[in-house]
């Protein structure tokens, strides 16, 4: 990953990005058991209490093995893909016989009922992790929107818009990294009679970390705040904050969180 200072007023993040507490760690954002060995480059990190730090680490090892279990039908180790998943579902038989029981098959097709919560958990913990890497905005409050499930069960349509860049209409703090990374460019427009009109966009495109493995796509925009992220290719997920309410702890959480089920 590209190396980028942080250029954003220092005040606005203060404390743990999760909980508000005092700093005494840094967190990895995404986490290491999202990714392969060798690791990139400067991976995002956030300034966390240990607490939290620590606190995700259950629910993002029922994840990755989730994941892994879905992508080939199996809890059995062997038959995984990613070394560093089989390696902890090896170690936790506890954990395999969950999933194992979690399992279920209808017309041939393999399917994992998913704890939904915990999926949830992980996922709300990356997006305001990266909403504070990237955009320098704190998002300790409930969103107003949160999907989480198989890219798979998107329509074209909305697996078109959901992996598209993101044409931004205003910019986003001065000096965070996600203004770095904007893109300035044009498209050419032919109108019915024949006329070329230019225009100039500015692009915020996807953030890949780890090919295959985890990307992301950080928003600041009219509006509010969207991050989208993609784990293994195969789980989506889309959180977003109103801009006059992420940083207030008693705005209106709008629709509840929900997480649909893993299948193969």
């Amino acid at each position: 990953m590209d190396q980028l200072r942080d250029y954003a007023d220092k005040r606005l993040l203060n404390g743990c990005i999760y909980c508000g507490g005092p700093v005494e760690t840094r967190d990895h954002v995404p986490s290491l058991c999202l990714l392969e060995r060798p690791y990139p480059e400067n991976l995002p990190v956030v300034g966390s209490c240990m607490r939290c730090n620590q606190g995700f680490l259950k629910d993002e090892e029922y994840l990755v093995c989730l994941i892994e279990s879905a992508l080939c039908g199996s809890t059995d180790p062997d038959k995984f893909t990613r070394p560093s998943v089989a390696r902890i579902l090896r170690n936790s038989p506890a954990l395999r016989a969950r999933i194992e029981t979690a399992k279920s098959e209808s017309d041939g097709n393999i399917q994992f009922a998913t704890e939904g919560e915990r999926i949830v958990n992980v996922m709300l913990k990356l997006a305001r992790g990266h909403a504070a890497f990237e955009l320098s905005q704190p998002c300790r409050d409930e969103p107003v929107h949160l999907w989480c499930g198989p890219l798979s069960d998107l329509s074209d349509d909305e697996r078109e818009g959901f992996h598209s860049a993101h044409v931004q209409e205003v910019l986003g703090e001065a000096g965070s990294r996600g203004q770095q990374r904007l893109l300035v460019t044009q498209v050419t427009l032919e109108s019915a009679s024949g006329e070329h009109f230019v225009i100039p966009l500015i692009v915020n495109d996807w953030v890949d970390v780890q090919e295959g493995l985890y990307r992301y796509l950080a928003i600041d925009d009219v509006g509010g705040l969207v991050i989208r992220i993609v784990v293994a290719e195969y789980l989506g997920c889309e959180v977003a904050w109103h801009l006059d309410t992420h940083n207030q702890g008693d705005g209106d959480a709008g629709p509840s969180p929900s997480a649909s089920a893993c299948a193969n």
